[in-house]
């Protein structure tokens, strides 16, 4: 008998890999989006799924229309990944990033306790939980010190959820994931903003890349193996608490000198150093030890940093040369501010 699963954030990066992965298992998939007036679809579209998940409308600030979607998905397990998952618009929205990150993480478990506490939780935590703790690679054992309202708002969910699993016995877990990239990554996360302004740059669309604090260390993997790990936590007997990393720790600078070497460009003459994008509290080091997930979920990470930047710059170098070639397709540039003078441009 096929699963079912209802997965909040579902239009993000990990939310549409992970509908991709489950509907490939056999799931009957819902997921919950917000209503815009834009709706955010295009990375449902993009991976050719949007025809084979139910979306179902929900506010993580309105416990009922989240009640609602358990009750009209019935499902057997509930992936939450749904946030405000930028770390630099919570210091700017820090109240809003409580509600929509932490707060809304009771909100959920609530509504799944009072239904059927029976359904299996997995919660979408964050190595940004560790903040500048002086020990590293940072496993299950680390202790927290957050760094934004971002990661303090998770580490709440993170403990939030604990309390329900040991408090009413819930199957509910956390997984702590790292740095975890890919084609469908926001553009306004370093990684991604990275290799779009590389291919710009190397596609003659534009003429420098502006960056922040290049010397943050970060342990990046590749979003798509991720993943299988939430699906892996909720099939064990037991429900408990994972790090998800490679262990491999680079820099910011490391991305994109391998970036720009891909494409035989010397990045010295195209980065600009923007002071306003530096954090106003940064985070030096983060660098996961999975031993934990390695040995009991039997996963471990394949693709190499290489090659996940190699990954990344072709695809933005693709969609920007079907853009010159007056292509129109599902992407989110116009999701970025710093993108729409391009289009801009190109309309007038």
């Amino acid at each position: 008998m096929s699963k079912t699963a209802l997965i909040t954030g579902i239009t993000g990066q990990d939310g549409a890999y992970l509908a991709d992965f489950l509907v490939k298992k056999g799931y009957k998939v819902y997921g919950t989006f917000r209503r815009v007036s834009s709706p955010n679809f295009w990375r449902l579209l993009h991976l050719g799924i949007v025809d084979q998940v139910n979306l179902i409308p929900a506010d993580l600030i309105d416990e009922s229309s989240l009640t609602e979607a358990v009750k009209v998905s019935q499902p057997d397990e509930v992936y939450h990944l749904a946030a405000q998952s930028y770390v630099g618009t919570s210091f700017d929205q820090p109240i809003t990033s409580g509600e929509f990150t932490g707060l809304a993480v009771t909100r959920i478990l609530e509504s799944i306790r009072q239904y059927d506490s029976s359904i299996k939780f997995y919660q979408a935590s964050s190595s940004e939980m560790f903040g500048n703790v002086k020990s590293y690679p940072q496993n299950e054992q680390t202790a927290f010190m957050p760094q934004s309202p971002y990661a303090v708002a998770k580490v709440y969910g993170f403990h939030v959820t604990k309390i329900y699993r040991e408090g009413y016995g819930m199957f509910a877990c956390n997984g702590i994931l790292f740095n975890h990239e890919s084609p469908l990554r926001g553009l306004e996360f370093v990684s991604r903003k990275i290799t779009n302004g590389v291919a710009k740059i190397v596609l003659g669309i534009d003429k420098h890349l502006y960056l922040g604090n290049l010397g943050s260390i970060r342990d990046w993997g590749y979003a798509p193996e991720y993943i299988e790990c939430m699906w892996k936590m909720l099939q064990q007997k037991e429900a408990d608490d994972y790090v998800i990393a490679t262990g491999e720790p680079h820099t910011v600078f490391d991305f994109v000198k391998q970036a720009f070497s891909l494409v035989d460009l010397d990045w010295k003459k195209f980065v600009k150093t923007d002071k306003k994008l530096f954090r106003i509290l940064e985070v030096h080091v983060l660098q996961g030890d999975s031993r934990k997930a390695r040995r009991k979920l039997h996963w471990k990470p394949k693709t190499k940093f290489e090659d996940l930047v190699k990954i990344m710059l072709n695809a933005d170098i693709e969609r920007w040369s079907r853009w010159k070639k007056g292509e129109v397709f599902p992407w989110d540039a116009l999701s970025s501010i710093d993108e729409f003078s391009t289009f801009k441009r190109k309309m007038i």
